[in-house]
């Protein structure tokens, strides 16, 4: 899935007048019961059948019935799938889309809405950067890219060595040239490791960086890695890249990714809120967020885990707003009730490249009403018309 795929299906709204409604559906693998694994297909089926009494139930049973067939195909034939799938539909408007993802979409489910429910997809993506893993020796360096539990690897740089220092001459006479010839060869192709890591990040390959390498070589490599590369190391673990297979590669970085991401998370949100206090780079609350958003200000989003709250959209502009209010405050067309403004938000979000964080037990963003923003300036406080870039 790639970031592209993830902003059309974003941008996506069934047309509503015509009867066509969003379909989303996430299937969760579970630990088989038998082998079998029929109680897996016994639970698609009930998702389904449910999804279309409430379609008839509605008078939504137009197009519907097509998708909701296929998507019951669909779960027959992942029966005994390891990983996650998702499928957004809309025959409507000639849309199917068919994804592989991690089983940790929480439980599996049909949607049907105007818009596609992508909130499971944004707790998956919302802060995951375009990765880059670089395993790299003295005289071999491999990348791979990383999104998700994908890994990929891309050309690799090869520099064979001039023979062991101790081979050379009589008792290893010229055994000092030799070490030298070696180190220097070494120096080399260091360097060209770098120069790619910095031309890859200017190309926008990737956005961080983890790196695979034996300890004795790391102080030696690290001395070479350009400023900006170095900004957006997340972190290093050891391994003999000869020998490293890719699941042990992936392990490790989904280790150290996840951490960051945590990390980052938390502390991210603490300084958004520490913003917010001091009427700065940040808001707390869902309307002060709503506001950001339509502003173009919001750099970064948090929310809590579970964060669900009722809202009004505007059905002419799409103007979101906290107060339940039956006409647009900014047009004056009529509102509809949102039942989780998250199915709005997240979508903008994503459209416009916003990160966004899920956290878990965040005191200080439960007590901020579980909903945040970083802002990039404050348009409020642009008087000059000279925007603050942050961080």
């Amino acid at each position: 899935m790639t970031r592209d795929e993830i902003r059309e299906l974003a941008a996506f709204q069934a047309d509503e007048k015509k009867g066509a409604y969003a379909l989303s559906f996430y299937f969760q693998p579970d630990p088989p019961q038998d082998r079998s694994h029929r109680h897996e297909a016994i639970l698609a089926k009930e998702v389904v059948k449910q999804a279309l009494k409430e379609a008839e139930g509605k008078g939504k049973n137009g197009w519907l019935h097509a998708d909701l067939d296929r998507v019951l195909e669909v779960a027959t034939r992942l029966r005994g799938h390891a990983r996650g799938h998702a499928v957004f539909a809309c025959s409507a408007h000639n849309l199917w889309k068919e994804f592989d993802l991690p089983p940790r979409l929480g439980t599996t489910r049909i949607y049907l809405q105007p818009r596609l429910q992508l909130k499971p997809l944004a707790v998956l993506l919302g802060a995951q950067p375009d990765l880059c893993v670089a395993m790299v020796d003295r005289q071999r360096a491999r990348f791979f890219d990383l999104r998700l539990d994908d890994l990929r690897e891309r050309d690799a740089i090869v520099h064979m060595l001039s023979r062991n220092a101790a081979n050379y001459g009589y008792n290893g006479y010229e055994a000092g040239h030799a070490e030298r010839r070696v180190a220097e060869e070494a120096l080399h192709h260091f360097k060209a490791v770098s120069e790619r890591l910095r031309t890859d990040l200017e190309k926008g390959l990737w956005q961080r960086l983890i790196v695979g390498c034996q300890d004795s070589n790391w102080r030696e490599f690290e001395s070479h890695l350009h400023p900006y590369v170095k900004q957006r190391l997340i972190g290093r673990f050891s391994a003999d890249v000869a020998s490293v297979g890719d699941e042990e590669i992936r392990n490790h970085a989904d280790a150290m990714l996840k951490k960051w991401i945590e990390e980052r998370g938390r502390t991210k949100a603490e300084e958004a809120i520490d913003f917010a206090k001091a009427n700065g780079r940040g808001v707390t609350g869902l309307r002060r967020v709503l506001r950001a958003l339509e502003t173009g200000e919001v750099q970064t989003l948090f929310l809590t885990e579970n964060y669900s709250a009722h809202a009004v959209e505007c059905t002419h502009c799409g103007h979101l707003d906290a107060h339940m209010v039956p006409s647009c405050g900014a047009c004056g067309s009529s509102t509809r009730e949102l039942s989780d403004v998250c199915d709005a938000v997240i979508p903008i979000a994503i459209r416009r490249d916003i990160e966004l964080f899920y956290l878990k037990e965040h005191s200080e963003l439960d007590r901020a009403g579980n909903i945040a923003a970083l802002l990039r300036f404050r348009a409020d406080q642009n008087r000059t018309g000279q925007t603050a870039a942050a961080s």
